[in-house]
Parts: structure tokens; sequence; C-alpha cells
């Protein structure tokens, strides 16, 4: 791959990872409406690296207060709001975990990677982040996520699945719904986010290190430190926006990229 491709997959991945849009989907087009030499398993792995590395760093308290949980997890106890932020981050990822596996195995993932699949996603769910964001403000912030709505945006983040949906888009979904604040529905998709790029990255660990020499270590080392940069930037500014914008700028970019995609798919 040249610098340019390479740099170009790192900021499409680091923008688009956190933005409701869909970042898979982003990637799967590049290739496909550009003539480009599809990235492959280990820059796609690289970019999500840097991109977690970028969201840790962006939520570090929350992260922090996680990892503290997790101590007090390991003894049984969920009496702090650390604690309770672990476990729910914990139960939020066992859907998308299980569902990753089952369409890994069935072979399923690849036969939804076309550009009529995307354009489809990009409008339905697009749809659905407009209509959970316009029923109203909500005052559930973070500190409020319970279990039971750690299971219900866990298995909206399970559909993300699907290219084109976006994980991002899903989860905010699925927190308005539950009548999360914008801000706190974001904090809470971003955070969700850690624990399930790494348990993606540990899925696909065995296919990357079959690819891994000199030059694929180099590479991904650029693809990342692109992305961490990018997906920095994109956190800062989204979550700024949203104390005074609504998601509908992002419907609407969706709208036009899945109308225009379904034109593609079926001309």
């Amino acid at each position: 791959m040249t610098l340019f491709h390479l740099v170009l997959v790192a900021i499409i991945q680091g923008i688009t990872e956190f933005l409701p849009v869909s970042s898979s989907g982003h990637l799967i087009l590049l290739p496909e409406l550009t003539g480009m030499q599809d990235q492959g398993l280990v820059i796609d792995v690289a970019v999500h690296v840097g991109t977690l590395f970028a969201v840790i760093l962006f939520f570090r308290r929350d992260v922090a207060a996680a990892l503290a949980g997790c101590g007090r997890l390991a003894r049984g106890r969920i009496d702090t709001p650390g604690a309770r932020l672990a476990a729910s981050l914990m139960v939020a990822t066992i859907p998308v975990v299980l569902v990753g596996l089952v369409l890994k195995m069935s072979g399923a993932m690849e036969m939804m990677r076309s550009v009529a699949v995307i354009g489809w996603t990009m409008i339905i769910f697009g749809l659905l982040l407009y209509w959970s964001d316009q029923r109203g403000e909500g005052r559930k912030r973070t500190a409020d996520w319970t279990m039971r709505d750690a299971v219900i945006v866990g298995l909206w983040q399970a559909v993300a699945l699907i290219p084109g949906t976006s994980r991002s888009g899903a989860t905010i979904t699925g927190a308005r719904a539950l009548g999360y604040i914008r801000e706190d529905a974001a904090r809470i998709s971003m955070l969700m986010s850690i624990p399930t790029i790494i348990a993606s990255a540990a899925l696909l660990a065995g296919d990357v290190m079959s690819d891994f020499d000199g030059a694929a270590v180099a590479q991904a080392g650029i693809a990342a430190g692109f992305a961490f940069v990018a997906a920095l930037v994109a956190l800062s500014l989204m979550m700024r926006l949203l104390r005074a914008v609504s998601f509908t700028p992002y419907v609407v970019y969706r709208l036009i990229l899945g109308v225009a995609l379904l034109v593609y798919a079926y001309s």
C-alpha cells in the first residue's frame, strides 16, 4: 500500500469510528467505489487499535473509574460508580461478541459486504437515529446506566455488525430511546467501543499474526498513528457540538449517501 492509501484509510476510520455514520461501511466502500486495493485485515485492525487509544485517552477518567471498579467486581461487589460502570460495559459487550462469533464462523459477514446492503442500512438506521433523537431530550445520565439498559444498548450494538449500520449510531439510538441526554448517550456509546474493539482484535489476532511481516508492522504503525489523531479530533468536535447541535446533520449525511449508494448499486 502507498503512504497516501494508508493515511486515507486511517483518516476515514479515525473520523467515522465515533461519528454515527459507519466506519466499516466507509472502509468497505473505499475499494469498492475507487478501485483501490482493499486495505486488508492487518490495516483494519491497526486503525481500530489507533481509535481505541484515542477513546481511552479522551475518556481517561471514566476508563480509570471502570478499571478501579474491576477490582471491586473481582471481590463480588458492585457498590461503587466505577464497579457499576465496569459491570455494565461487560454486560453490554456480550451480545456483540456472541453475534460476531456466529457471523465469523458462518461466513455471513462477508455476504453482507455489498454496496446495496450499506445503502439500505445507511437509510434505515439513519431514520431510526433521527426518531430516537427527536423523541425528547431525556434526563438520564451515564450514572443512571442500569444492567437492563446495558443489555438493551448491547443488543443494538450487536445489530451494528451489519455493514453500514454504524456501531456508534446504533448504540446512540438505543441510549436516546431509553431517555439518555445526547452527550451521555454518546459517552456510553464511546465507552462501549473500548471492550468491543479489544474483543474484536482478540478474535482476529490469529488471522492478523499470520499476515505479519516487517513491512506490515511499519504500515500498521503508520495507520494506527494517523487513525489515533483523526479519532481524537473527531471525538473532541462531536462531544463539543452535542451541547448545541442534534444528531440531525449526521442523519442527513446518511440519507444522502444511502440514496446515492442505492442508485449506484441498482443502476
